[in-house]
């Protein structure tokens, strides 16, 4: 019971991080950098603290309790992951959500779930997977069978994402394809974001005294009640001080770059409209990490859960591109392609399901 609700919560947060992008396709006549930015504020500095006051009422205390050396190297990982956030977009941007989504999520992935596990075969921690362990036991097999499975699935997308660009660069204008649609710049950025996205997971490995002192208080006033569910807001205040750091300076450099400061009091714009998807954006970003520590207190913090994570958001980018037409007018190879990678994609969710619930 305990790996299926850890897998529905998976799956909820990784509906949210698929779907954050969609508002700010409503947004009208800002630039990148100001609806970027301005959602931004929603997903690192408003709606977090939020979030840890609801649940976790001494959070601030918490936070203030903690060693300068935990909150300093909680805080670097979340500006490394500021960086693989800031370009999380523009691969989005240059790719669509479809395939941008799948190259740096699975990278994402692959270094979030294999970098912890390695870093504690060297360095042994109370309760954390090693790499050992999971290429010496059948449940650890099975989930790096899943992890292979869902790159797969990565590498099935990719083929339909250069069909797809052939296609559009041999001049065909019946599509309603992505007009951003940039496969080498696009592969870049994605590649850069993938790798520092992973960034995440580190940080949440730096923070867990925060969150382990959250558990012990809550479980001090709820005995016999299993494990705090969100034990983990308190550690995502500090890695989002990170985050907003990195995208706020570049968001303001790029501001004073493309003379984009009028974005923000234009009246030739939907200011209201745009604050709302902004903030939609924003509030549904952070609700992946909001169920991710959930689905984390009924799975563990091992690679189960980063995989599990990663192939939900992946899968339903992919299938709001599909949603979205970011694939109508393409070749049908291409359209047969990305639809089997997605399904390799949800075989690698049940296979990384099925390896977690028969770990002892």
């Amino acid at each position: 019971m305990q790996a299926i609700l850890g897998v529905l919560f998976h799956f909820i947060g990784g509906f949210a991080s698929g779907s954050f992008y969609i508002p700010y396709k409503k947004v009208k006549g800002w630039s990148w950098e100001t609806y970027w930015l301005i959602g931004g504020l929603f997903s690192w500095l408003i709606v977090p603290p939020l979030a840890a006051w609801i649940t976790i009422p001494d959070f601030a205390t918490i936070i203030a309790e903690t060693k300068f050396s935990t909150l300093t190297l909680t805080y670097f990982f979340g500006l490394l992951w500021g960086i693989g956030g800031l370009t999380y977009g523009l691969g989005v941007r240059y790719l669509g959500v479809s395939l941008g989504s799948s190259i740096i999520l699975g990278l994402c992935m692959v270094f979030g779930a294999l970098i912890p596990a390695i870093y504690y075969q060297f360095n042994p921690g109370e309760s954390k997977d090693t790499i050992g362990m999971l290429t010496g036991t059948y449940w650890g097999l099975t989930i790096l069978a899943g992890l292979a499975i869902c790159i797969l699935g990565i590498i099935w997308c990719g083929k339909a994402g250069t069909q797809k660009e052939k296609f559009l660069q041999s001049g065909a204008t019946n599509t309603t394809a992505n007009q951003e649609y940039k496969f080498g710049i696009g592969l870049l950025v994605s590649i850069i974001s993938g790798i520092l996205s992973a960034c995440f997971n580190f940080g949440l490995e730096a923070g867990k005294p925060m969150a382990n002192t959250a558990n012990e208080i809550w479980k001090a006033a709820n005995a016999g009640q299993g494990e705090f569910l969100f034990q983990n807001n308190v550690t995502y205040v500090v890695v989002l001080w990170g985050g907003l750091t990195t995208n706020l300076v570049w968001c303001l450099l790029l501001n004073y770059r493309n003379k984009t400061f009028g974005d923000y009091s234009s009246k030739s714009v939907p200011i209201a409209k745009n604050l709302l998807f902004c903030a939609l954006a924003g509030t549904t970003w952070f609700l992946q990490f909001f169920f991710y520590g959930m689905g984390e207190s009924k799975l563990g913090n091992g690679p189960s859960s980063w995989i599990l994570h990663m192939a939900f958001i992946i899968l339903v980018a992919n299938a709001w591109g599909l949603v979205l037409s970011e694939w109508k007018g393409t070749p049908v190879n291409a359209r047969k392609n990305v639809i089997i990678g997605i399904l390799l994609i949800i075989l690698s969710v049940l296979v990384v399901g099925y390896g977690n619930s028969i770990r002892t």
